[in-house]
């Protein structure tokens, strides 16, 4: 059984490989070298790289969601959303040399690209959660989808940001943010437009007729 020091010294392990060498050449071996545990305790603790790096970015949900600030609460929600993607990059900022490396070996190892894929679709929704925005409902997932959207879009620029405020970083942020609510502002009312036809036309069906429970526009409509 791995100690709470252990799993951060494997995890810290982990990234700092990370930032060294490509994604393929980072053994489990080597990380449990790093860390200095003995391969048993990282076995044990994990299953493999992938759930390591789950690890890590669910710390960095945690930091994400004990830093919500509750003078927010009453501010519109795209601005808690920009605070809470900036809180989110100011966790990662002590990791940023191992996240520059992950995301130049994702480019050419499809089966990390999809790690992280996975590992964000569980990630992005806490982000909401922290801005104070639902990510349960189908709408929800869209918006967590989103977000991740807007996370991959600004991450390349986070990474070349050297100034200490990330100046460039929050401009990009905002950008995004502003183009996103608008996409979602198109597609809630695309939603709306098919549930009021799909209701139009159960009041036109006839007594007769059963209820079409299966039809896509019906589906489409409840949603």
């Amino acid at each position: 059984m791995a100690t709470a020091k252990q799993r951060q010294s494997i995890v810290a392990a982990l990234l700092a490989l990370a930032a060294e060498r490509p994604w393929d050449r980072i053994g489990l071996a080597d990380v449990a070298e790093r860390a200095e545990v003995p391969l048993a305790v990282l076995r044990g603790a994990y299953e493999g790289r992938g759930a390591i790096l789950a690890e890590f970015v669910a710390g960095i949900d945690a930091a994400v969601l004990s830093g919500s600030d509750p003078q927010m609460a009453g501010e519109p929600a795209r601005d808690r959303l920009l605070d809470a993607v900036m809180r989110r990059l100011d966790a990662l900022g002590p990791h940023k040399a191992g996240i520059r490396g992950l995301v130049r070996s994702a480019r050419t190892d499809p089966g990390l690209a999809l790690a992280l894929a996975r590992i964000g679709l569980v990630s992005q929704p806490w982000t909401l959660a922290s801005a104070g925005i639902e990510a349960s409902s189908p709408m929800g997932r869209l918006r967590a989808a989103g977000l991740g959207l807007v996370m991959a879009r600004i991450l390349p620029i986070w990474l070349d940001d050297e100034d200490p405020g990330l100046a460039r970083t929050l401009a990009a942020v905002d950008r995004a943010l502003t183009r996103g609510a608008a996409t979602l502002d198109r597609v809630e009312k695309v939603g709306c437009r098919i549930g009021r036809v799909a209701a139009r036309a159960c009041a036109r069906r006839r007594p007769s007729e059963p209820p079409a429970a299966t039809s896509p526009v019906a589906d489409a409509g409840a949603v």
